[in-house]
């Protein structure tokens, strides 16, 4: 049998018949006809929507603003830029150098030749007012041979001196035996390069700054 003392007795039926009185501003109350009736989540689905306004759609514009005005990743197709950049390679273009100086001889770049074009890489080969020429294999800048150091064959065929006009760049792919540039589509406006290709990111063992 339990034990039990007649104290704890007489506490426990004290305390089931004291009455406790709440104050009238904490007594619930029915909510008068018409009125609307909400389960308490309306707080939370507002904060959720203020998240997402203050953290993920700054960083969409933040994204957009970088990819229009600093630099986005391309892909390499084809076989152009051989050997230095093979099809399937990822870059990193960036696109404020350009806005701060013209491009430079051995940039590589990423370019249209008409503002509607499909997007080509090149190197640039020849400035604004360079004389342009190619025979006997190699290409010539106001009549001396050019130092192309990052290619592993000849120039094949012949070009005859041209001038490259102001604001634009005379362009040839690295793999001269299979590349369309500025010997088929001559020189091309600044206005319709994207940007320098300056640095690899995939795959991990071409990782590194562009030459």
């Amino acid at each position: 049998m339990d034990e039990y003392r007649d104290d704890d007795v007489a506490v426990a039926q004290a305390a089931q018949n004291e009455s406790y009185d709440l104050p009238e501003d904490a007594m619930p109350t029915a909510p008068a006809e018409g009125q609307s009736v909400t389960s308490g989540s309306g707080r939370r689905r507002g904060g959720l929507w203020r998240d997402i306004g203050e953290t993920i759609i700054p960083a969409i514009i933040i994204a957009l603003l970088i990819h229009v005005f600093l630099a986005q990743a391309t892909r390499v197709y084809g076989q152009s830029m051989e050997p230095n950049l093979h099809t399937d390679m990822r870059l990193v273009v960036e696109k404020v150098s350009y806005r701060l100086h013209s491009p430079e001889r051995g940039d590589i770049v990423v370019l249209r030749v008409r503002p509607d074009d499909e997007l080509l890489i090149k190197r640039v080969v020849g400035l604004p007012g360079d004389e342009v020429a190619i025979h006997d294999g190699r290409v010539y800048i106001n009549g001396e041979p050019l130092d192309e150091s990052y290619l592993n064959q000849e120039t094949r065929g012949n070009l005859a001196p041209r001038v490259v006009p102001p604001l634009h760049v005379f362009v040839m792919g690295d793999n001269r035996r299979a590349s369309n540039d500025s010997r088929s589509f001559g020189p091309v406006h600044i206005d319709n390069i994207l940007g320098k290709a300056w640095f690899s990111y995939w795959p991990p063992e071409a990782v590194g700054s562009l030459e």
